[in-house]
């Protein structure tokens, strides 16, 4: 089976690990602050936490944010559950704002229509979490002002877009939001195993969250009522054990070493699909001029019915043929979970054109030329 994704383990990420394992430190030891400051480093931001998860850091970013029971928290219903999932850990009202069909991202023109109607209704939201899908950034110039207008925090959900840019700025820079979170799940650009990051310029941020991520506890004498006594720490606040281990550092920090080198890889591969499957009745990926997609993902869509086959059955005969094609996303509202909530299928028509034409095909680094070959030979023959 050719996998949609995969992680590419090299000799020199084995040995990194292996040194690691045979060193005095397996969690909480400098491997974890190495990774942080090169993290910090390569995305122009001032503050990197590393975390067990990237759901963890959205979580983490959502409590520094001060989110509470009460707060309202948007997102995109094209995502993973866990960009709305984060909102709900904290108690908060969670809707979805609409995505445009282009790039596949929060609508700019949905977002200011909803913010319109929800300053009527005394229901801003107090977060907006932008997710960068598939890797390629949302236009954040356009949610910044809004932002701004609106008076609502922004997350960065770039699990799938470390190494991108929007513009000239870099994602996980934040010039345009107050926190970035990134994902080092093993198909994503990067991996640690696990593991996720919540980057920020804001101290007191950084602060927060690094406090909430260790039990809410402090050794810090500055901060500790009896700092006479050197053992003493105190729990400040309600945390959790959101920590990243240094065995997992170790490999994240030697596949940082590569992270352009697979993005390069992964525009190369887009662009033989691209030529490919230009004349096949399918929409292909589109990439943003501004920009510089990751390009996690290679999802394409099948025509309405030009192409004489439905998503399912294509979906069927290319895992038959040993392509393991997947679906990003579910919408995450049409989850029994956000069903309950009172969500149901018709409240977001973009979103839900896209999934209902959308099938993933592999896209990652380890794909060979006659491999890709494969996969668009057999696109060509089912369609």
């Amino acid at each position: 089976m050719i996998p949609y994704g995969t992680q590419d383990i090299t000799e020199e990420d084995i040995a990194a690990v292996s040194e690691t394992l045979r060193s005095d430190f397996l969690t909480q030891g400098p491997k974890v602050r190495e990774f942080e400051a090169q993290l910090a480093t390569y995305s122009g931001s001032q503050h990197a936490l590393v975390c067990n998860s990237a759901t963890s850091a959205l979580h983490l970013a959502c409590l520094a944010l001060d989110l509470q029971p009460g707060d309202h928290l948007w997102t995109s219903p094209n995502s993973f559950v866990a960009s709305a999932n984060c909102g709900l850990y904290c108690g908060a009202e969670v809707s979805f704002v609409d995505i445009e069909l282009n790039h596949l991202n929060i609508c700019p023109v949905a977002l200011e229509q909803k913010l319109i109607k929800a300053r009527q209704a005394n229901q801003l939201p107090k977060v907006l979490v932008a997710v960068h899908f598939a890797g390629q950034p949302c236009e954040m110039d356009t949610l910044q002002q809004l932002s701004r207008e609106y008076g609502f925090r922004i997350i960065e959900d770039a699990s799938h877009a470390i190494g991108s840019h929007y513009r000239s700025f870099k994602t996980g820079s934040n010039h345009f939001s107050d926190i970035t979170v990134f994902s080092f799940h093993p198909v994503k650009i990067i991996t640690s195993g696990e593991g996720g990051c919540a980057l920020t310029n804001d101290p007191a941020l950084d602060e927060t969250m690094r406090q909430l991520q260790s039990h809410g506890i402090t050794r810090d004498p500055h901060k500790i009522s009896d700092p006479s006594e050197p053992w003493y720490y105190e729990q400040q606040a309600l945390g959790f054990n959101y920590r990243m281990t240094d065995i997992h550092a170790t490999l994240g920090l030697s596949q940082l070493q590569r992270v352009n080198r697979y993005i390069e890889q992964r525009h190369l591969i887009a662009d033989l699909y691209d030529e490919q499957l230009q004349d096949l009745p399918l929409t292909l990926p589109s990439r943003n001029r501004d920009s510089l997609s990751s390009l996690h993902l290679y999802p394409i869509r099948l025509g309405n019915t030009a192409s004489g086959i439905s998503r399912k059955e294509l979906f069927i005969r290319l895992r038959e043929d040993g392509i393991g094609v997947n679906v990003h996303y579910i919408p995450i509202h049409y989850q029994p979970h956000y069903q309950k909530m009172g969500f149901k299928k018709g409240d977001y028509p973009n979103a839900e054109a896209y999934y209902s034409r959308a099938i993933t095909i592999p896209l990652h680094p380890k794909l060979t030329e006659s491999q890709i070959t494969f996969v668009c030979e057999r696109l060509r023959h089912h369609l």
